[in-house]
């Protein structure tokens, strides 16, 4: 397949971040060609680009995808109380059939929203792989383990399991198989060793919860002397592949630790805001020490969506915000997290993250041809404080377009909402907003 975007402004996201006025050739899954000047080729698709801006492929590197199916369920609750009386009763039920609905949903979200890399940690993954690779996005999948077993597996086939999950992808060209202990208050430390020793055996990225709230922090430290970091670090779990969501409760102390072994931290603001986790991942300290932070949108269920445009403009204003200093979080610098960084925590800033040429074509093209982002003087500061997600105009991965203006071209989209919806409410045993004509709302 052949694309060719015309007359656009192309946001390389290159080292010296240049702004090129031009085109953008692509063949097979390689960007070939990006030029000021005129790119005179026939291509399988043209796209207009007058009016509009091209930018890297968004990179959620946090979410649990199939949770798009819990989406607003037991909203405005205590997390520990969310967890227990409303989401881990679901997630039991779980199989092949509610994931791969919930799955195919939050693939069109992404799609439709300008994500074209993720990473996920959650369970039935093999599902969640297929149908990613079917959609075409580009999905670090990582293999979830917890000490009491997942809805798929009991805890003894655990590891067998996972090593067959990653002889099974290891070689795709859009996915690649991760390695996700959920966390040091539901892994063991030798559960946690043991991952570290698959991790190392096979060269994996790591995904682990670290340090998302104040209760996790001492309920660690009760059972263990230890904060979380720490219990990781000994488990062999800190290093340049280890990707730590969440980070809101840490010490100084622990934020040169994560710079000093090289780990990256996504972080969630949206997320920890609507639990009210009362921690923020501290940023200003973990720049000044040369740790890399990327973005991501957690679990749709706690979010409630996967829209990484809301997220960076959260990013920004929080830390603004929390720090009484417009000057943090610039946007420049959120707009690294949300593509240069995320592509650096997951080992792939060779392969995506910015146009250039000789790299892979995740790309995304945003209409700026709207009444809220009209006048224009600087596109970055626009792309994280007035554009929505609404404006995604093409979304691109692996060289092939999976959505051109109002078309998706690889999923069927009421088909893949409607049976969201029948999975759903199997599953909760719950009736939609949708569902009657009469309804109530419950009190607070």
């Amino acid at each position: 397949m052949s694309v060719i975007i015309k007359n656009t402004l192309i946001l390389t996201q290159d080292d010296k971040r240049r702004r090129i006025k031009g085109d953008i050739y692509i063949e097979d899954n390689i960007i070939r060609e990006v030029s000021a000047k005129p790119i005179d080729v026939e291509a399988d698709f043209k796209i207009d680009g007058r009016g509009k801006v091209t930018i890297p492929g968004l990179i959620n590197l946090h979410t649990h995808i199939p949770m798009t199916l819990l989406r607003g369920y037991g909203d405005d609750m205590v997390l520990e109380e969310w967890l227990r009386n409303r989401i881990w009763p679901v997630e039991r039920k779980l199989d092949r059939d509610s994931v791969s609905a919930g799955t195919d949903l939050g693939l069109l979200e992404m799609i439709s929203t300008g994500t074209t890399s993720f990473a996920d940690m959650y369970f039935f993954e093999d599902t969640i792989a297929e149908r990613t690779r079917k959609a075409g996005l580009r999905g670090f999948l990582g293999f979830s383990f917890l000490d009491f077993g997942t809805p798929e597996y009991r805890f003894d086939e655990l590891f067998p399991r996972c090593e067959d999950f990653v002889r099974r992808w290891k070689d795709d060209g859009l996915i690649t198989p991760t390695i996700a202990p959920h966390s040091t208050y539901t892994c063991s430390p030798e559960t946690l060793e043991r991952c570290a020793d698959i991790a190392d055996r096979h060269d994996l990225l790591i995904q682990v919860h670290c340090s998302e709230t104040q209760h996790e922090v001492h309920d660690v430290w009760r059972r263990y002397k230890a904060r979380p970091l720490e219990v990781l670090r000994k488990a062999g779990l800190l290093n340049d592949r280890t990707i730590l969501a969440h980070c809101g409760w840490i010490t100084k102390g622990e934020v040169r630790e994560i710079a000093r072994h090289g780990a990256s931290i996504s972080h969630n603001p949206v997320s920890n805001m609507k639990l009210a986790t009362g921690g923020f991942t501290p940023l200003p300290e973990l720049f000044k020490e040369g740790a890399n932070v990327g973005i991501g949108t957690d679990g749709p269920a706690s979010n409630n969506t996967l829209d990484m445009f809301e997220s960076m403009k959260f990013v920004a204003l929080l830390h603004k915000h929390h720090r009484w200093d417009p000057c943090v979080a610039k946007a420049q610098e959120v707009l690294d997290m949300a593509t240069i960084h995320g592509a650096k925590a997951l080992h792939a800033f060779d392969r995506i993250g910015s146009i250039e040429e000789g790299k892979l074509a995740d790309l995304v093209v945003i209409d700026f041809k709207k009444p809220h982002l009209t006048p224009c003087y600087d596109v970055v500061s626009h792309l994280i404080y007035a554009c929505r997600s609404l404006d995604v105009y093409a979304t691109i991965v692996d060289g092939k377009v999976l959505m051109l203006g109002d078309d998706f071209l690889t999923l069927d989209k009421d088909e893949v909402m409607e049976r969201s919806r029948r999975e759903a409410e199997r599953l909760t045993g719950e009736i939609g907003c949708w569902g009657s004509s009469v309804s109530s709302s419950p009190s607070c």
